[in-house]
């Protein structure tokens, strides 16, 4: 095995290679050196700082391959696909894959013909994995987002606990574990139920210097993004937190003459694939969305995310408010904020944790729904289709969402989100028996040419296939590519897994009875006074009007002796007042009648006042392009006519 320095000589050559990047960002250098070491580690890296390289470009170094632990599927999927499409193996067994798929995907890695097998921690409880862990060369153990081993933290997945019968069969290989969003607390948590072994801990400061945070409180809402959205150039995003509201305010917009597009879970994978595709390549301005957009959207101009409502804790707002100015230039985090907001934020924690008696009857439901006997925990997971059940049983979404997250967090069951799993094909017998069977059902034979030209490895592996695709190729419609599948299946000549989009349910406990469910204290009672602190974390975000956005959020996440950032809407407010507003509005007039005669660059403009009075018209200058009467347009200032 190569030592670490020349390990670490590897890594530049790989990230030049694979990445096509020239240098590390702030951190990666060290946490890869530490992972080359041998040493457990411990990143703490927020949004946009670049995670995933910390462990993949190590794990490529060594010799082995890497297995990693993540909850989020549709993230799970895409790296994957990233890490193929540059060349580097990589598959994944999750909720969703037949037992088949996953013997599969188990016999690759134990063949050495995969470099990384991300695994979701519900499949963690399976034997037919952990039977095989010790005949595969495992180099590493990444844990992404791995605050949702902690009860503490704002995300905990009981399923994240399972963790510990991969370590415990692997004693010998390092981890890390990663997350972006975390306070003191729960990294020492995270550092305890991991087991890790004396890890050196990395973290990246929480502070963005290039986002201003502005909470704007609006009662006219669609009017200040409209503001917004014609004033800042660039994409954005805006959250919301119905599905219905993502559409409505996308076609204000719209109609508006702003263009955009709203997302949601709800839409099907191909609608929301087209409209994420359009907005990262600039086709639309701005995303409306829910929550279910942006993991793992990496798109560096971003120039605002407004949050419509406000979230229920400071962690994911700013994880969402992350999403902006990755590249490093100026962006803007605006929430919108007014007095029903208090109200409503305080009944959607409420309604969070439903009573006792609702939790039972939702879990009854569910072992009912799905024929599970009292006693058995099913391998398999189930297709879960929350509207339907809530039907079935005359049950409100939202209460039965709540009580599900709630039996979750208990162990007895696990909810995926919904994974878009295109089509898949496997020819299931040899190359002579289909031969064989092309010459006595001719009408087949052409088709069956068409996917052995399109496809390789079908022998071999589950190949994602396209119907669409297909019947292009052959000249046939859609329907016909379908039938012939589904027919070449009933001949068991091939097995066909058509595309579906839906969330999986796994039961992870053996079923009880629903009268003797009893939820732990910690599950129930003390997460709901974590999650009541957290929220009114927010709110006292929300409220203040005397401290510095960014001291607020870098308070919250324990960083010592933060500064102020000087152009939040505290910071803005608090230098004007600091000027009497004579020196405003003297300054102000100067500063637009020299706009008004030749747009300027920000030095330029500076130069024409004398040294003493810069800085004072520096200040005016930011107060009157956050008030939008001055936009930057090309690197140069220019009065905003849509103002006058």
């Amino acid at each position: 095995m190569a030592a670490p320095d020349e390990q670490y000589s590897q890594c530049i050559a790989l990230l030049q290679k694979y990445w096509g990047h020239q240098q590390f960002r702030p951190l990666q250098i060290e946490i890869i050196q530490s992972v080359l070491n041998k040493q457990d580690t411990l990143a703490l890296l927020p949004t946009g700082g670049g995670k995933s390289l910390c462990f993949q470009l190590p794990a490529l170094a060594m010799e082995g391959m890497c297995i990693v632990v993540t909850p989020l599927i549709a993230l799970m999927k895409d790296q994957v696909m990233q890490l193929n499409k540059r060349g580097i193996s990589a598959t994944a067994i999750h909720s969703g894959m037949t037992r088949r798929e996953i013997d599969i995907a188990i016999g690759n890695s134990i063949n050495k013909q995969q470099k990384f097998l991300y695994v979701s921690p519900e499949r963690l409880q399976s034997e037919m994995l952990l039977s095989k862990l010790h005949l595969m060369h495992i180099n590493l153990i990444a844990i992404d987002e791995a605050h949702c081993i902690s009860q503490w933290g704002y995300d905990f997945r009981p399923s994240y606990l399972k963790i510990t019968s991969l370590t415990e069969l692997l004693p010998e290989v390092p981890i890390i574990a990663l997350t972006a969003t975390a306070t003191r607390k729960v990294v020492e948590d995270i550092a305890d139920k991991l087991l890790l072994n004396k890890p050196a801990f990395f973290q990246k400061s929480f502070e963005r210097k290039n986002i201003a945070y502005m909470v704007l409180y609006e009662e006219n809402k669609l009017a200040r993004i409209l503001k917004i959205a014609n004033t800042v150039r660039g994409s954005g995003i805006i959250y919301v937190r119905s599905r219905r509201l993502t559409q409505e305010i996308s076609q204000f917009l719209n109609h508006s003459g702003i263009s955009s597009g709203f997302y949601h879970a709800g839409l099907t994978a191909e609608q929301r694939d087209e409209i994420q595709d359009k907005w990262i390549k600039n086709k639309i301005q701005i995303m409306v969305c829910t929550n279910a957009f942006g993991m793992g959207i990496d798109k560096p101009d971003v120039r605002f995310v407004i949050h419509y409502a406000m979230p229920d804790c400071i962690e994911n707002y700013f994880q969402e408010a992350g999403r902006a100015g990755r590249d490093e230039q100026k962006a803007y985090a605006v929430l919108l904020y007014e007095k029903n907001d208090r109200n409503e934020l305080e009944r959607q924690v409420e309604a969070g944790f439903p009573p006792v008696h609702e939790i039972k009857r939702v879990y009854q439901g569910l072992s009912n729904y799905f024929q599970v006997a009292m006693g058995v925990s099913p391998e398999r997971s189930f297709d879960f289709d929350l509207n339907e059940f809530c039907n079935t049983y005359k049950l409100q979404t939202g209460l039965v969402y709540n009580a599900m997250k709630l039996l979750e967090r208990e162990g007895l069951i696990a909810l995926t989100e919904e994974i878009n799993m295109p089509s898949r094909v496997k020819f299931i017998v040899n190359k002579n028996v289909l031969y064989d069977f092309q010459v006595y059902h001719f009408r087949y034979d052409e088709f069956i040419k068409l996917l052995l030209r399109s496809y390789g490895g079908i022998f071999d592996n589950y190949i994602p296939v396209d119907e669409f695709n297909l019947a292009r190729r052959g000249q046939m419609k859609k329907e016909e590519v379908i039938n012939n599948l589904h027919k070449l299946d009933g001949h068991k000549i091939l097995n066909y897994l058509p595309q579906k989009s839906i969330p999986q349910l796994h039961f992870t406990a053996a079923r009880i009875d629903a009268k003797t469910l009893q939820l732990s204290k910690e599950i129930y009672t003390d997460r709901k006074v974590l999650a009541l602190k957290k929220m009114n974390a927010m709110l006292n975000y929300a409220e203040s009007k005397e401290l510095c956005r960014n001291i607020l959020l870098l308070k919250y996440f324990e960083e010592k002796k933060p500064n102020t950032c000087g152009h939040c809407d505290v910071c803005i407010m608090k230098k004007k007042a600091a000027l009497s507003d004579a020196v405003v509005q003297k300054l102000s007039v100067k500063i637009l009648a020299l706009l008004k005669q030749q747009p300027m660059s920000v030095k330029q403009l500076i130069e024409q006042f004398k040294q003493h009075k810069e800085d004072d018209a520096l200040e005016v200058l930011h107060w009157l392009q956050e008030i939008n009467q001055i936009i930057e347009k090309d690197g140069l200032l220019q009065i905003n006519n849509q103002t006058q």
